[in-house]
């Protein structure tokens, strides 16, 4: 057998073949123009750098994409992270998280600095449209994941006890509660997905060890443990953002619409943000290229948060919160992905965490996502309407934001005529 026939046989390193720049300018170009959520994301991605750049082979990139899938945290993100990592070491992993994050983090960061200067605006009807594209975008996903992740009675009863036990008792500690006792119930009950156990692609090439990856993955559990505490040692909000942040984006199983919650129970229930204000963003997240997280960039610059972190400093602070464990994740696991991967144990306790993730998502769907923008019956009716245009039609997203906003702006126009 030729070393190119080998099942696992790793490419050849050496120096990094290209530079953190011109990581960067490709992903740049990625984050400008990529829409329509993760799973659009990785069909760019493959276009770009399998099919056109050809810096892996396509069962190389299936292979980072069904990790970055296993980890919590931003899938699209993650496999950009680890490509950048790849090409140009830890230099091109910043690279290609800043090239593909910053486009719609600035945009957002520019909509909550003109919400902070002109309050009314979220109480327009354009905003109002807003919110309602977020009630289809939320009850798309739903519906979506409901499908893949809760075949099966037991995925469909965790999914709505962990809807049920939400919606009567919110909150954060609780979610992650049921998240464990949806890993729980899988690693105990369930069966491993179809397909878990799919031949593998040529191993990854990558600039560090297992000793390296186990470092960094403890690293991601510490923070999570000890940030709260620090929170609760020095109470002021910058802080308490930023161990909320963290959180969030180390917990977030199932696709960048899961973080919704997490955050809403984070900013919302203390006050930091209104629901309106929340909703706005998250709709506006569906209007730009780009990862949902950005989210976040929005969000810390809408907090009151002392100097020097008020503004745009706080939005680069909780984005960089929100991101960072993404990045200890899938550099950390990367190098023991191999045995992890054909791990069946692993696998089950994947699939329970994922049956909880939807309902996680459909508790959010309801309360704060329907209670907050459904006003009237033209509001349901509007957004049942969007709901078809994505899920039946496939329209495009950000063509669904625009045309949800006009309704709502000509119905109240029609209201005050």
């Amino acid at each position: 057998m030729t070393a190119a026939a080998a099942p696992h046989q790793p490419i050849d390193t050496g120096p990094p073949r290209h530079g953190a720049w011109q990581v960067f300018w490709v992903f740049l170009q990625l984050g400008l123009t990529s829409f329509g959520g993760p799973v659009a994301h990785l069909g760019y991605f493959r276009q770009a750098l399998v099919v056109q750049r050809q810096w892996l082979t396509d069962a190389q990139y299936a292979d980072l994409v069904g990790l970055c899938q296993f980890l919590p945290g931003p899938a699209s993100s993650q496999v950009g992270m680890a490509l950048g990592l790849m090409r140009a070491g830890w230099r091109g992993c910043l690279a290609a998280w800043l090239g593909f994050t910053m486009p719609s983090a600035v945009a957002l960061m520019g909509l909550a600095a003109g919400l902070n200067h002109w309050p009314h605006l979220a109480d327009s009807a354009i905003v109002h449209g807003l919110k309602l594209v977020a009630v289809a975008v939320v009850a798309h996903a739903v519906w979506g994941m409901w499908r893949n992740l809760c075949k099966g009675w037991l995925r469909k009863c965790l999914a709505v006890g962990s809807a049920i036990l939400l919606l009567a008792w919110p909150g954060a500690a609780l979610q992650v509660l049921v998240l464990a006792m949806g890993g729980l119930v899988g690693w105990r009950f369930l069966r491993a997905p179809p397909g878990t156990a799919q031949q593998a692609g040529p191993a990854l090439s990558l600039p560090l060890g297992r000793t390296a990856g186990l470092s960094l993955l403890l690293l991601c559990g510490l923070l999570l443990l000890c940030l709260p505490v620090a929170a609760q040692m020095w109470p002021n909000v910058a802080m308490r953002a930023f161990a909320a942040f963290y959180q969030a984006g180390a917990l977030v199983f199932g696709g960048g619409h899961v973080v919704l919650p997490l955050l809403q129970a984070s900013v919302v229930s203390p006050g930091w943000v209104s629901d309106a204000q929340f909703l706005t963003g998250y709709a506006a997240a569906q209007a730009v290229p780009g990862p949902l997280f950005t989210l976040a960039a929005y969000l810390g610059a809408l907090l009151a948060l002392p100097a020097p972190w008020a503004g745009w400093a706080g939005g680069l602070l909780m984005l960089a919160a929100i991101f960072l464990p993404a990045f200890l994740l899938v550099a950390g696991a990367l190098p023991w992905w191999q045995r992890l991967r054909e791990n069946l144990a692993a696998q089950r306790a994947l699939a329970g965490i994922n049956a909880a993730v939807v309902g996680v998502l459909l508790a959010a769907f309801v309360h704060p996502v329907w209670t907050s923008a459904i006003r009237q019956p033209s509001d349901a009716c509007i957004a049942a309407i969007a709901f078809a245009l994505l899920q039946w039609l496939r329209v495009p997203p950000v063509v669904v934001v625009l045309l949800t906003a006009l309704a709502a702006w000509g119905m109240q126009l029609l209201h005050n005529a």
